[in-house]
């Protein structure tokens, strides 16, 4: 088993004990949220630090028209 931490921008976002580290470039996805594993350090004899990138959060705004009306009293 390996500890596996994970970074964003330097900040500690998630660890994880698994079998499997992650490689460079593979696609993960952290708290339901995609992310792209950047590069993989190794840090002692079974702990790896991993720098993620998380996918950008895209906002959907309402188109319905119902919205721009007037509301009755």
């Amino acid at each position: 088993m390996f500890a596996i931490h994970y970074y964003e921008n330097r900040v500690y976002v998630f660890n994880h004990a698994s079998n499997i580290v992650p490689s460079a470039q593979e696609n993960v996805r952290i708290k339901g949220r995609n992310a792209k594993v950047l590069h993989v350090d190794q840090i002692g004899d079974q702990k790896y630090a991993v720098t993620v990138e998380f996918e950008k959060i895209v906002e959907k705004r309402s188109t319905d028209p119902r919205d721009y009306k007037k509301k009755k009293r």
